[in-house]
């Protein structure tokens, strides 16, 4: 009998370009697919052997209801746990606890007043995908990102502020690639804030990438973040590092929706898939 998988979108279901490598790579394993909207009311999800979430874009401004929806698909990858820590930022302040090193972040939840640090600066909501909402601000221009911060809060949201890391402006961001708790590939992202001047209503910004490669002291550092994250033999995650003092720190780590770049390495669909077919047999 033929296991059945829900591959969980959004509404715009075929914005993401890693959904038909994906898909063709679900049938060459022998898995059957249905793609639903995570928030179609007509779904049934419980009869698939599992749901896999992908390109669930639109869930930040309804985080409650997605975490409810979660909840409550029976078999769902990445899990429930990880899935409600990793949706809100405050779990960069875990890992750092953890002892990993992380880019410094201070959090304004709503009613408290932000700190913004010197030189550049990124404001940002603590739960939100792709670049939505995200701005970079001089050091001199406290007053636009205090009422940035002032309309998040008013919409009831709280917020991270972070340094803006000048070397991503040269050198970009990497962006290491883990399917079933092993390595399968390394991207690098040139700088999407690269501009005190954005529009921050758009939901993703143009991105350009390049295949990179990590050395064993990178790849070593992404597993201790992982395991900090308990997401060691996750389905699927994306560790985003930059440089800051000669050394890696976190940017990202995305264990929910993350873009896994697969058209510039297609071998990791085929790698997800049998993770998939393992989980189920």
């Amino acid at each position: 009998m033929s296991r059945r998988v829900a591959i969980a979108t959004c509404e715009d279901r075929y914005v993401d370009p890693d959904t038909p490598l994906l898909l063709e790579a679900l049938t060459s394993v022998g898995l059957e697919y249905e793609l639903l909207a995570w928030d179609d009311p007509n779904a049934q999800w419980d009869r698939f052997d599992a749901t896999v979430i992908r390109s669930t874009w639109d869930y930040a401004p309804r985080r409650d209801e997605f975490l409810e929806w979660a909840s409550s698909v029976p078999t769902l990858y990445n899990p429930l746990d990880l899935v409600a820590w990793n949706t809100d930022k405050h779990y960069l302040r875990s890992l750092q606890q953890a002892g990993i090193n992380v880019i410094p972040s201070t959090f304004a939840d709503v009613a408290i007043d932000p700190i913004f640090p010197a030189g550049n600066f990124v404001v940002k909501p603590t739960v939100g995908a792709g670049s939505l909402d995200a701005e970079r601000y001089a050091e001199d221009d406290h007053a636009r990102a205090h009422a940035h911060v002032r309309s998040l809060h008013v919409s009831g949201r709280d917020v991270i502020i972070q340094p803006y890391v000048e070397s991503i402006d040269e050198e970009g961001e990497l962006a290491l690639v883990f399917v079933d708790g092993e390595f399968s590939h390394a991207m690098r992202k040139g700088a999407m804030l690269n501009a005190v001047e954005n529009d921050r209503s758009q939901l993703f910004r143009a991105e350009q990438m390049s295949v990179a490669t990590a050395s064993p002291e990178t790849l070593q550092f992404a597993r201790r973040v992982l395991e900090a994250g308990g997401a060691a033999s996750a389905l699927y995650a994306r560790v985003d590092l930059c440089r800051m003092d000669d050394a890696w720190a976190v940017m990202e780590l995305e264990l929910t929706e993350p873009s896994l770049f697969l058209i510039y390495h297609p071998e990791a669909a085929t790698e997800l898939a049998r993770a998939i077919l393992k989980r189920l047999a």
